[in-house]
């Protein structure tokens, strides 16, 4: 519970940074919401750890946003609509926020640049001008710069959110994924991110690309 009150408190604190003076309706109960999707049954990976997590990761690149309140927002909204099966969650997600966020006191500019980036995690390959998007992807992508343990935790969770496809397409499906992954030219865009994160990040994409094609 206690967890759960300090996720909450987060979510008040972004939304009230991202509404401005005016302000508007209880944060709670939107706060409610977006944390029910979080624990639904079909998650494995994107769950309540791995929006902790992004926000965590947030915080440490906070000095590269330009508007780090939209930010956080966009991550509690990014896989806030989650079906594995399903091609168009971004799509979902983004348009949730673009509901919520105007209910909730949020000005149509905000709401705005926080489904814009929400719909940017379908790339993750944000411009080299859009410093709000480089710190949610790289916020996005640091579990991929983990340690050996961590990474292959997250593997397995990912797996697990996949059952349903046979074990040799979904071998085939993640390779072309982290070959793709590994011939970006970076694959994380602040300053923070390429110093601490991309050389792991590369060593532990190969390491697992080695694994499946064995």
């Amino acid at each position: 519970m206690a967890d759960l009150d300090a996720l909450r408190a987060r979510f008040a604190r972004a939304l009230e940074g991202a509404r401005g003076p005016g302000g508007g309706p209880d944060p709670a109960p939107y706060a409610d919401n977006l944390l029910g999707r979080w624990q639904e049954p079909q998650r494995h990976y994107h769950t309540l750890t791995h929006l902790r997590a992004v926000l965590d990761h947030i915080d440490t690149l906070e000095k590269y946003a330009a508007d780090p309140d939209a930010v956080r927002l966009a991550a509690w909204f990014h896989d806030a609509v989650y079906l594995p099966d399903r091609s168009e969650n971004e799509e979902r997600s983004a348009a949730l926020a673009e509901r919520a966020l105007p209910e909730a006191g949020v000005p149509a500019p905000r709401t705005a640049e926080v489904a814009r980036l929400v719909r940017l995690t379908v790339t993750h390959a944000p411009a080299d001008d859009d410093p709000d998007g480089q710190v949610l992807c790289d916020a996005d992508l640091a579990i991929l710069a983990s340690s050996p343990s961590a990474y292959a935790h997250y593997t397995a969770e990912v797996r697990e959110e996949y059952h349903f496809i046979p074990n040799e397409a979904f071998r085939e499906g993640r390779a072309a994924i982290l070959r793709q992954l590994l011939d970006l030219p970076r694959l994380f865009h602040t300053p923070h991110g390429r110093e601490h994160w991309e050389r792991t990040a590369r060593y532990n994409l190969a390491g697992e690309l080695e694994l499946l094609s064995g």
